[in-house]
């Protein structure tokens, strides 16, 4: 091959090889932006583009309702706030981890195990910068000075913490390359913020708060953590993240869990009295609003709206602390047409708002396709055309469908509900089955009533024609619930929910709530 020939061969393979950087240069800069805002114990009345009668007006929310998709059959993997956060985070169901009932505290040890992949670990192995800024409420490592005699998990706990030590196993070992946040949930001590792993400031001082809806337990408490302007102080987090990042060539993910409208229930002073409800509760939704608002601000002001997919969900249904009552004489109901709330297995536990926007792929519209909040991990991994491990995200089906995108992986066709108390129910089709007599939370009738032992073991109802869940068709519809109790056995034991290969769920697999397994 004579001089000139090589120099032509050598120059078409610089071409080619410069082609191909450019293209992968190309597929990392039309990947999506990711931001997931979390609200806490926010009801799905509380949407007005969800309640027609809502008294509370979300402009914001609402924009985005109008501009992506609208979902009116979404579900929180649980009741109530860690599981929930565990099941977007991994993609499981929350009671295959360790935690079969309740929530953690302030104290309280990390919940996802090590081995457990996180949607952060995964998009950040996808060339994402990943962020979590908000309420973790999983729980991670203090260096205890002194135990307290209370279990570490109680909510009132007070161990003695060497604050100057970093955290272990807090959110950057699961995921996340840059963390700012708090423990537990806005009422549970200690009230510090931790950034990356360290304590911003070393609590010399002890707060509380007694108010009805202002409360907070007693607890160490750092200069700089005031309540009042917590969600000020994670708004201006999360947007200086989305101004640093905007112009990279690498996209990011933001994992934001809000702890509002959540106890304390603490409008700032530009949002008191704003919703007109005498009620500090609708204010504070209000102010969760405004929060979505400065994102999507954010996101134009940056030029980068169009390829960033931003999804607002509620962590489970409002909490009673809203005081329902006192609403209900303006004519605001949080839950909606649905029954119960908050801890609740009836549907207005956990059934909640779900909006997701991506201007550049997806039309705006409803779907009632049936979505979970264990399905983030799945949609995503549609979204980045990558196939999920055997071990990843054994409960998260993709609804990328049903936004309008073309889909090769299976549609979610039946869900598991998960109470306060750790009770179970299954829905597959219009029918709903729950293991458990009552509502398995806080609302009448509660698993300690009397009048528990007077009622029947299990209960069906047909959501198609029974949204309220007030007719139990348990004794006229028997096959149908022995059914589904052995399509739950078998989503229990099988340790996923999804295609694949067995799975062991964490921790004991004697669990007394599941005595229904063979006693039907």
């Amino acid at each position: 091959m004579n001089r000139i020939n090589r120099g032509i061969l050598l120059g078409v393979f610089i071409l080619l090889a410069f082609n191909s950087c450019e293209q992968k240069k190309s597929e990392i800069e039309q990947k999506p932006n990711i931001i997931f805002i979390l609200a806490d114990d926010m009801g799905y009345g509380d949407v007005s583009s969800y309640n027609k009668n809502s008294k509370i007006q979300t402009v914001h929310i609402d924009q985005l309702a109008e501009e992506g998709v609208m979902f009116t059959d979404a579900h929180t993997s649980s009741a109530v706030c860690t599981p929930t956060r565990y099941g977007i985070l991994t993609g499981c169901y929350n009671w295959r981890s360790t935690l079969k009932k309740g929530v953690l505290g302030g104290y309280s040890k990390a919940l996802i195990a090590t081995d457990r992949t996180t949607i952060g670990e995964f998009l950040k192995n996808e060339g994402y910068r990943t962020a979590y800024i908000g309420k973790w409420h999983l729980g991670w490592d203090w260096t205890f000075l002194e135990k307290d005699s209370i279990n570490q998990n109680k909510w009132d706990a007070k161990p003695k913490v060497d604050f100057s030590i970093p955290v272990k196993n807090g959110p950057n070992t699961r995921g996340f390359e840059y963390s700012y946040g708090f423990n537990g949930s806005l009422d549970m001590a200690p009230y510090v913020w931790v950034e990356n792993g360290k304590a911003t400031m070393i609590p010399t001082k002890e707060t509380v708060d007694k108010g009805k809806q202002s409360w907070w337990r007693k607890g160490p408490t750092s200069d700089d953590f005031n309540h009042e302007q917590v969600l000020p102080d994670i708004t201006k987090k999360t947007v200086n993240f989305i101004n640093e990042n905007a112009k990279s060539d690498q996209p990011f993910f933001v994992y934001m869990p809000l702890p509002a409208p959540h106890t304390p229930i603490l409008p700032t002073d530009e949002f008191k009295g704003k919703s007109g409800l005498d009620n500090p509760y609708g204010d504070f939704v209000l102010m969760v609003d405004w929060i979505v608002g400065e994102i999507m601000k954010s996101l134009e002001e940056q030029g980068i709206s169009d390829n960033t997919i931003l999804v607002f969900t509620s962590d489970n249904g409002c909490s009673n602390q809203a005081d329902f009552e006192q609403l209900s004489t303006k004519g605001h109901d949080p839950s909606y047409v649905f029954r119960g709330h908050k801890a609740d297995i009836f549907e207005g536990g956990h059934r909640v708002p779900y909006l997701v926007r991506w201007p550049s792929k997806i039309k705006s519209g409803k779907s009632n396709q049936l979505v979970c909040t264990t399905d983030f991990f799945a949609t995503t991994a549609d979204i980045l055309n990558v196939p999920l491990k055997d071990n990843f995200a054994e409960d998260s089906f993709s609804f990328l469908s049903a936004l309008g995108v073309e889909s090769s992986f299976p549609k979610r066709e039946s869900i598991v509900h998960h109470s306060i108390n750790g009770s179970f129910a299954y829905r597959k089709g219009d029918y709903k089955a729950i293991f458990c007599p009552g509502s398995g939370g806080w609302s009448f009738p509660r698993p300690r009533d009397k009048s528990i032992d007077s009622l029947p073991k299990f209960q069906l109802y047909n959501l198609s024609s029974d949204i309220g869940e007030e007719l139990n068709l348990q004794d006229k519809k028997f096959d149908l619930l022995e059914e589904y109790r052995k399509e739950l056995s078998q989503i229990i034991l099988n340790g996923r929910s999804t295609e694949g290969a067995i799975q062991k769920n964490d921790g004991s697999e004697r669990w007394p709530q599941l005595k229904w397994m063979n006693d039907l």
